[in-house]
């Protein structure tokens, strides 16, 4: 079987499916493999690696012809994927539940053209699964990322330090949200030397922040989420547990130096946790970085693609933050796919042949229509 590997065409996109690592361990399953040429570039990934770790590297033309699976990162267009053989997969992060070109349309596009599509990113959470989750690979950079992209727009320092001088005070960081990249940035900005915070709506979490050396704050004597809510994400609460919730951040938010929002709701748009009037009790030279700004923000005023300032705030809301790391971020991608084909593969068949638990999780499409109950359910 053909494995094809694209070259990334959506803008800012640096992250490449595939490498040269996984490409060898591909090949040992007895796979060929094909890269388009340029795809790894950007990740600082040469395509004289790919061809010393035994991938053709050739024109996106050459390289989808006859692929029965083809890998990538975010969806490609369909034109793309001309020249695959019948039933080919494509294994990427899809979006589709999003709007627009690249959401469902694009989806439905696949069906058409007669492509199964699987949704890297609808991966359950599942002990067997652990090794093929796209979505805590990417969040656990992301986590970290956020915490530099924080400090590098705080115009003070992190640790507390004593000189001859006098003494500097520790940065004191809220992180709004435990889930994977949550978690990391309590560590990353522990490890900076911050003083740091944490809450979340689900109360299980509140062991997970105190284990990692960060203060718990939760609301008292109203009932969250208790434990993890589908998929390991948090549900929607109550409108008593919002309100509560939000006089809570309000009387701690106006003492922090830096906050980092990272909570996210499966099919809905990312939950509004920080107001302009909550931005404006933070002093002048604060510092707040939205990692659900792409699905709707988590904080109001925040912009897509920009550094914003509001109330004297800086607020951060950078695009596909894993990219910013692209190296790193491709290789555990890769791996997280690689993972997935040779939990599948089949010696006899020479090829992945999925299971119902994983394959009617993620698969969207096939034989030429839409199959996933989710996105049917939906429509």
């Amino acid at each position: 079987m053909k494995i094809a590997v694209l070259r990334e065409t959506a803008d800012g996109e640096k992250r490449v499916a595939a490498t040269p690592e996984t490409v060898r361990k591909l090949v040992a399953l007895g796979a060929e493999v094909a890269v388009e040429a340029g795809a790894g570039t950007a990740a600082g990934i040469a395509d004289a690696a790919f061809a010393d770790a035994g991938a053709r590297v050739g024109d996106a033309q050459a390289t989808a012809a006859g692929a029965g699976v083809v890998l990538a990162v975010q969806g490609p267009a369909p034109a793309a994927l001309a020249g695959t053989a019948p039933g080919a997969w494509l294994a990427a992060i899809l979006n589709p539940t999003g709007a627009g070109e690249a959401g469902r349309a694009r989806v439905d596009a696949y069906a058409a053209a007669g492509i199964e599509a699987l949704a890297m990113e609808w991966m359950p959470r599942i002990t067997r699964a652990q090794s093929m989750d796209v979505l805590s690979s990417q969040s656990n950079l992301s986590g970290y990322k956020a915490v530099l992209d924080a400090a590098a727009e705080y115009g003070r320092a992190f640790p507390m330090m004593m000189t001859a001088a006098g003494t500097i005070p520790a940065a004191r960081v809220f992180v709004m949200g435990v889930g994977v990249a949550g978690l990391q940035a309590i560590a990353t900005a522990r490890r900076l030397g911050a003083q740091v915070s944490a809450t979340d709506v689900r109360s299980a979490t509140r062991e997970q922040i105190q284990s990692l050396g960060a203060k718990p704050i939760f609301v008292e004597g109203v009932a969250g989420i208790e434990g993890e809510g589908a998929g390991g994400y948090a549900g929607e609460t109550s409108a008593e547990y919002q309100k509560a919730q939000a006089a809570l951040v309000s009387a701690h938010i106006a003492k922090q130096d830096i906050v980092v929002t990272t909570a996210l709701v499966p099919g809905r748009p990312a939950p509004r946790l920080l107001s302009d009037a909550q931005l404006a009790s933070m002093r002048a030279g604060s510092v707040v970085v939205d990692l659900a700004v792409e699905q709707g923000g988590n904080v109001e005023g925040a912009v897509a693609g920009e550094v914003v300032e509001r109330h004297g705030v800086r607020v951060v809301g950078h695009r596909n933050v894993p990219s910013r790391l692209a190296a790193d971020a491709s290789a555990l991608y890769a791996r997280n796919l690689y993972n997935f084909l040779s939990a599948f593969w089949d010696k006899e068949q020479g090829r992945p042949v999925l299971d119902a638990e994983i394959g009617d999780a993620i698969r969207l499409t096939r034989d030429g229509a839409v199959v996933s109950p989710r996105l049917l359910q939906s429509a």
